[in-house]
């Protein structure tokens, strides 16, 4: 676990995603969950060391399964977006892990079994304040790398958790992405207002703004790479061809080259199908 600033902590040792932790006498503010029961524990062990209040809530960032799938076992009061709680209304009542290859990480580990949802019990549309501290932690929706995708900012230390807005050394999930949303949104980024924020991703940890610039860098080649196919009536199956070309903004793993690729080639296909085609499949959120 890594203090980051004074009573804010980030952890990166358990696979999935980034985790936060913001230690208030009140109680602590958790960002995110693992995926895989172990690591729970071990997490919600190593937050007992922290001491603080008695109070938990758990904020989930969107609703990707390498953040959700783990959230009952923290067993504590979730908090996300509206249009996320919509996503969990459209999942079957319990996962099932079997069959996807999505390029997600809890597809690289066995053993995970059945597990139930746990929807947020606290949403919001735009904005939600969390008063646990003098300084209040603000939860912001910024569409665009997923439904209900949001940020945790605690605007008194000029700090950010972003989610997925901005990943490097892999590639966006982006079958359930907004691209022109998702630009915007990282705009927004790269503008004076966050200049001097310390910025946390949901993949990665620390962000810099050179990240923030190659990741709308990469967006916009692929909004323009997609618009060209559907131009062209390509379809959906045709978005293999730019998997090559997007993959070089990345500099990636040569163990994680296999699963990076899947999943470009299966968000691409997703993206191509709900954002340029008035029909199609149904798409996982």
């Amino acid at each position: 676990m890594q203090e980051i600033l004074e009573h804010v902590f980030i952890e990166r040792s358990y696979p999935g995603v980034t985790l936060g932790a913001i230690n208030w006498p009140h109680g602590l503010v958790l960002i995110d969950a693992p995926f895989r029961a172990e690591d729970c524990r071990a997490w919600r062990s190593s937050l007992l060391n922290l001491g603080g209040g008695v109070d938990r809530l758990l904020v989930n960032l969107d609703a990707h399964v390498d953040r959700t799938l783990g959230v009952r076992a923290m067993e504590c009061t979730v908090a996300g977006h509206e249009r996320m709680a919509e996503v969990f209304r459209n999942r079957p009542v319990t996962f099932k892990t079997q069959g996807a290859e999505t390029g997600a990480e809890w597809e690289e580990y066995n053993g995970l079994g059945s597990i139930r949802w746990s929807p947020p019990e606290i949403t919001f549309n735009t904005s939600l304040q969390i008063h646990w501290n003098e300084s209040p932690l603000v939860l912001e929706h910024h569409p665009g790398p997923a439904s209900g995708a949001i940020w945790a900012v605690l605007p008194g230390q000029s700090l950010a958790f972003i989610g997925d807005a901005v990943v490097f050394s892999q590639p966006p999930f982006l079958a359930a992405a907004d691209l022109p949303a998702w630009i915007t949104t990282l705009e927004l980024l790269d503008s004076p207002t966050y200049q001097n924020y310390l910025l946390v991703n949901g993949r990665n940890g620390l962000v810099t703004q050179k990240h923030v610039h190659q990741m709308l860098d990469f967006l916009k080649e692929a909004q323009a790479m997609l618009k060209q196919l559907s131009d062209s009536r390509a379809s959906a199956a045709d978005t293999v061809a730019l998997v090559p070309v997007l993959l070089k903004f990345f500099e990636i793993p040569a163990d994680r080259a296999n699963q990076y690729t899947s999943r470009l080639k299966w968000g691409l296909a997703q993206c191509f199908t709900r954002n340029f085609r008035s029909s199609g499949e149904q798409i996982e959120e």
